[in-house]
């Protein structure tokens, strides 16, 4: 599948390339300890402002899910899994991504899966598989 590459941020930079070395980081607050995804500049618990990047398992399970049967994306051909994962590190710590090496019959929430990476230019996009 080819990708499009998202843009790469002072904000998300640390998150995109994370998967260059096969380990997902997510933005955590120095302060409260909070897993902040999408990334954010200031925590929404406890307004603490040292948010970093650390690295996480890359584990989770399936929260919801649903199956993209148009083609939407030229490089992208349906179908494919839209899915909202939830990373076992926090109670919702939620990536919205996608299933693979999976047929969308054989997805179901609560399924555990594990991250992989794709590339899309300067970026890994983190996607999971079971």
């Amino acid at each position: 599948m080819d990708r499009v590459a998202p843009p790469l941020t002072e904000r998300t930079a640390d998150f995109w390339r994370s998967g260059g070395t096969g380990v997902l980081s997510i933005a955590r607050c120095q302060v409260c300890a909070r897993y902040l995804h999408p990334p954010q500049p200031i925590c929404p618990r406890c307004h603490g402002r040292d948010i970093r990047f650390e690295p996480v398992a890359g584990r989770g399970h399936v929260h919801s899910w649903t199956v993209n049967r148009y083609q939407w994306t030229p490089g992208m051909p349906p179908p494919y899994i839209l899915a909202e994962v939830e990373l076992v590190e926090q109670e919702g710590l939620r990536l919205l991504t996608n299933i693979v090496e999976c047929e969308p019959e054989h997805v179901s929430i609560g399924m555990q899966v594990q991250v992989v990476f794709e590339r899309a230019g300067d970026a890994w996009i983190p996607v999971f598989k079971p």
